[in-house]
């Protein structure tokens, strides 16, 4: 029996996939739920999984083909035996063989194989080469340019090498290369595409303002230190600084529903709840997926789930309702280092938070001079609807709550 392979139903969002790699190939055995091939969306990378024991029988689209909802992509021949492909034991030809394995004798040199020699600039005549106001400074300065090296493409002699030859009376050598220069040229993936999108659209219909302020996590690294090993105990998970950026964010945003809000049209959209997308690094971009209804997750939830969405995100098992929708993000670039940036807006959100890296600083506290464990934090926003004033006050509201982190716990 004959079973179609096809492309999963997409969402609205979703227009098409590409063929991103294929793990088997035809006439391979297949067992059921083995995945078949990875199909490539402008968000998340899906798995196409057989549906049965068998073998694969066709595979109807290549590598970097584009392929729409429900698609036919390849055949599955239900309970067959792959069958041994005999050509996988001969030496395959090469370009200097026929397909007896041994070199022609034409008495002929294969050219066409051959690599070019390096291009090298012209040794004489470079007075056919040089452009009218190069031609004018070597007539002005008598200057033959057979005996000027160039640094041109080529080796061609420029306006430039004739100045400088006229000025100092000395060529200046064209520079050699040192070593090897390798280049490669790849295409994008889907999802960076659309992330460079997406990054081009903030920038472009955004009015993009970005505050910053410093928070100073002594409290909360105390939380941490004294209650860490038994919330790990009791919850299976370990007591991030995540979760009390999420927890503080989520009060800031009731008190500041403007920045929770987001443009439509000549509208303006305010939202009662508070949907957190949490900035995760993959080897293929950067992805959000999103934390919904994050003001009535507990901190053991919150830590939970961003712990179950990074393991997903680096496996690529993220799904696109894991990515749908969000009102607000946060961005860790301390996490990599950063001491303080301006994080981009994720559209149509209006706002976005970054945290950086801890350091130790000094700072003034009751007259005294101390040592503190210290984080910029930064608020990118839109400006079309979010004034400074608003936007400076929920980042001190974040900052009031981290530094006296017991008002969040009581939600104040």
């Amino acid at each position: 029996m004959t079973i179609e392979v096809k492309v999963p139903v997409l969402p609205e969002s979703v227009s098409d996939a590409t063929i991103a790699t294929w793990h088997k190939k035809a006439g391979d055995a297949v067992s059921r739920d083995e995945n078949l091939v990875d199909l490539e969306t402008d968000k998340v990378v899906l798995e196409v999984p057989a549906t049965a024991d068998g073998v694969l029988k066709e595979i109807k689209f290549e590598t970097g083909d584009t392929v729409n909802s429900e698609q036919v992509i390849a055949l599955i021949e239900e309970g067959a035996a792959p069958t041994k492909d005999e050509s996988k034991d001969e030496t395959p030809a090469t370009q200097d063989q026929t397909e007896d394995g041994k070199k022609p004798d034409d008495g002929k040199k294969n050219t066409t194989s051959a690599k070019p020699s390096a291009a090298k600039g012209p040794s004489n005549g470079k007075n056919q080469d040089l452009s009218p106001a190069g031609r004018r400074v070597a007539s002005e300065e008598g200057i033959d340019a057979n005996s000027v090296d160039g640094t041109g493409r080529g080796g061609r002699v420029t306006k430039e090498d004739l100045v400088t030859r006229g000025k100092s009376g000395v060529s200046v050598p064209a520079p050699a290369p040192s070593g090897p220069r390798p280049e490669e040229r790849v295409p994008m993936t889907r999802i960076r595409k659309r992330i460079a999108e997406r990054l081009m659209q903030s920038k472009d219909s955004i009015a993009m303002l970005t505050s910053f302020n410093e928070v100073n996590l002594a409290q909360v690294k105390q939380l941490r230190k004294d209650f860490g090993e038994k919330f790990q105990a009791e919850h299976g998970v370990k007591l991030g600084f995540m979760s009390f950026f999420v927890k503080a964010v989520c009060e800031a945003l009731k008190r500041h529903p403007v920045v929770n809000a987001s443009v439509d049209g000549e509208d303006i959209i305010y939202r009662g709840y508070q949907d957190i997308s949490i900035a995760v690094s993959t080897e293929k971009g950067l992805v959000t997926p999103v934390l919904r209804d994050a003001q009535d997750m507990s901190f053991a939830e919150i830590e939970r789930a961003i712990g179950e969405y990074a393991q997903k995100a680096r496996a690529g098992k993220l799904s696109l309702d894991d990515l749908q929708g969000g009102t607000f993000t946060i961005t860790n670039g301390g996490t990599f280092g950063s001491l303080l940036s301006t994080p981009i807006v994720n559209p149509p959100q209006s706002a976005i938070l970054g945290m950086h890296t801890i350091k130790d600083r000094a700072i003034v506290e009751h007259g005294q001079v101390i040592a503190a464990p210290m984080m910029y934090i930064a608020i990118s926003y839109d400006h079309r609807i979010i004034d400074g004033k608003d936007a400076v006050l929920f980042l001190v509201d974040i900052k009031d709550q981290l530094e006296n982190p017991q008002r969040m716990l009581l939600g104040l």
